[in-house]
């Protein structure tokens, strides 16, 4: 077995490739990535350590692919992940990325006859539609009122038959269009493809920011110093999240490759649920418990165009058909965090604190 990992220093990447290397001790791993997010180059330790094989190379190269040979399974990791990417300025390095780079990877994938898992994004529903769900304020978060229902949502969170018209942002975009591309590539060449609508992905080795990244964000923040905002809907911190774990993602993901082709059929949302979601208020609050301080929490109420005010997975299909369920808990989840930026603060310090 050889899987390629493309993304694979980064914080999913890399965790899905040690992973997989621990599980499957006889398969080879290799992880491509072109590092160039701030703070990927201090995973490189942890692959070697892990016996993954690094490669640096660009999906954004169809050389890169090639030069790593056949390969079993690829898991597609690699994105530039910014829902604010191409705002604020040329959107050239996001399209290159995450749609020129999916479809190498399709390439790649449909020429080594490998199975694939495309790791999409919630991003993919639209803005409007999302922020058209009625909410109520319940003490520090909004909610769905029980029982409210529409298209696509409920109060156990969106599913995947969310309806798909109007804009997403440039991010969601890529991630869609690589979504329908991987559809053409399985009605025409065969191939095998699990697609899975992510939500918020944390746990160690994140190098989180303020648009990706957020909780590994809050905690570093709290313990290492610097300020931060509520932005948006009141400048409050009522807006809503929910998250997986990333070892969670893992079992989910290896249940899938125990038989792909059971999975070949629609994406599938993948996220914590309602059980596992924080507003920003509720993880400010957890926070400074671990932390043992306050910091600074400015306001800033106006609204930004890619933000919307709550979303939570329903994992309803995923967990009727696999019986998969997060394992990990709110409380183990940043527990995990906040020990593993105190064990590395030397070297993330530099990288998360403000």
């Amino acid at each position: 077995m050889r899987i390629l990992v493309t993304g694979g220093a980064g914080f999913v990447g890399s965790s899905l490739a040690t992973l997989f290397k621990r599980d499957w001790p006889k398969a080879e791993v290799v992880a491509l990535d072109n590092l160039k997010r701030r703070g990927s180059e201090l995973i490189l330790a942890r692959l070697r350590q892990a016996g993954v094989t690094f490669v640096h190379g660009d999906v954004r190269v169809a050389y890169d692919l090639a030069s790593v040979g056949g390969f079993d399974v690829m898991l597609e990791c690699s994105a530039e992940p910014s829902v604010q990417a191409g705002y604020d300025g040329t959107p050239s390095y996001l399209i290159d990325s995450n749609l020129i780079g999916a479809v190498n990877c399709l390439e790649a994938a449909r020429r080594h006859k490998a199975a694939m898992v495309f790791l999409s994004s919630s991003r993919v529903y639209p803005m409007k539609a999302l922020r058209d769900i009625p909410l109520k304020v319940s003490g520090e978060r909004l909610v769905v009122p029980p029982g409210a229902r529409g298209l696509g949502w409920s109060d156990r969170g969106i599913a995947a038959d969310f309806p798909l018209t109007g804009a997403r942002s440039l991010y969601g975009a890529t991630k869609l269009a690589a979504e329908l591309l991987i559809e053409e590539y399985r009605a025409l060449y065969g191939l095998i493809a699990i697609v899975n609508r992510c939500g918020v992905l944390t746990g160690p080795w994140q190098m989180g920011k303020v648009d990706q990244g957020v909780f590994v964000l809050w905690a570093a923040r709290h313990l290492f110093g610097g300020s931060l905002t509520y932005i948006g809907y009141g400048g409050v911190g009522r807006q809503v999240r929910d998250f997986l774990h990333v070892e969670d993602l893992y079992d989910l993901i290896k249940l899938q490759l125990d038989r792909p082709a059971d999975w070949n059929d629609r994406p599938y949302n993948v996220g914590g649920g309602p059980a596992l979601s924080l507003s920003l208020a509720e993880l400010t609050r957890e926070c400074r418990n671990r932390a043992g301080r306050d910091i600074e929490i400015a306001s800033d109420p106006v609204d930004r165009p890619y933000d919307v005010p709550y979303y939570v997975t329903d994992t309803g299909v995923v967990t009727d058909r696999s019986g998969w369920a997060p394992k990990w808990q709110t409380a183990e989840v940043l527990d995990d965090i906040f020990d593993w930026l105190r064990r590395h603060q030397d070297e993330l310090r530099p990288v998360l604190a403000a």
